[in-house]
């Protein structure tokens, strides 16, 4: 019995330090060396894990970055000074990426968009879009119910006192959320050179898109005959820019647009043209009906 259990514990003792062997080879021969500069740049990140630089995330981030696939300053959230440390560490160039942010196409907030029904019901965007298209006239409208702010981790959305998103370009890193939350499709992420924008996404004929928000695009083509040639056309009763021409872009495009649909983004300013009607109406527009 003493024997057997011997031989037993010497097996064990045997099979244990064979596997332990098996394992420190294994270990040695499918080690894979990792830079250890990665980590430091990774403690170096934000740690949001945003997307906004178009990785998965930001140990993807460091490990591009130390690989020299993509530069530092493509880190948004960072502070730049913060990026410059990184691009120092690595001996690296900072690199020269132009910030984007989110840029709403909709400028019809509830003084000047009207309501043939009010909503009623679980308080989101997307809940709302699902209910005869959340009871704006306008069906391509902000419905400003503020999915958006919401899923703002930077706290760069904000709605005004018109039910209107309003983006801080400071705060802003162009994530994505925002694009993604939207059901009507309203917001995308814009280089800030893009100062000419329309703030409408309104298809419907020119009578019908007027009588909906009086700040909507009725497709006039001012806008075409006074830029440049090609810079703006028309689709579906609604200008559309070609940014592939946006150096040819500037402000007499918007001087004659007769509702203010597009302007001209100087910072966090949307300037309309001198032909824009005035909107003096704050509160808001009654509701048709309710459902």
């Amino acid at each position: 019995m003493a024997s057997s259990v011997l031989i037993t514990g010497a097996f064990m003792a045997g099979l244990g330090g064979l596997l332990a062997f098996l394992l420190a080879l294994a270990s040695k021969r499918l080690y894979v060396y990792e830079d250890p500069r990665i980590n430091a740049v990774e403690e170096m990140l934000p740690h949001s894990n945003c997307g906004a630089c178009g990785t998965a995330g930001c140990r993807n981030f460091a490990e591009q970055v130390v690989a020299g696939q993509i530069e530092p300053a493509r880190c948004t959230v960072n502070p730049p000074a913060q990026n410059q440390s990184i691009a120092a560490l690595l001996g690296i160039s900072l690199g020269n990426v132009e910030k984007r942010v989110a840029r709403l196409a909709c400028a019809g907030g509830n003084n000047v968009a009207k309501s043939s029904a009010r909503y009623q019901g679980k308080s989101t965007c997307r809940s709302a879009a699902v209910v005869g298209g959340g009871g704006r006239s306008c069906s391509w409208g902000c419905l400003g119910l503020g999915d958006c702010a919401l899923v703002c981790d930077f706290g760069a959305i904000f709605m005004n006192r018109n039910g209107l998103p309003e983006v801080n370009l400071d705060k802003c890193t162009a994530c994505g959320d925002c694009v993604d939350i939207c059901p009507k499709q309203l917001f995308s992420l814009e280089p800030v050179s893009r100062q000419l924008w329309v703030a409408c996404k309104n298809q419907a004929a020119p009578d019908a898109s007027e009588n909906s928000c009086v700040v909507s695009c009725t497709a006039c083509g001012r806008c075409v005959a006074d830029s440049a040639p090609g810079l703006i056309s028309l689709e579906r009763n609604l200008a559309v820019i070609d940014y592939s021409r946006n150096e040819l872009a500037d402000r007499r495009a918007i001087e004659r647009c007769p509702t203010g649909a597009i302007v001209w983004l100087d910072g966090g300013r949307a300037d309309k043209g001198r032909a824009a009607r005035k909107i003096i109406r704050i509160q808001p527009l009654p509701v048709m009906a309710e459902v």
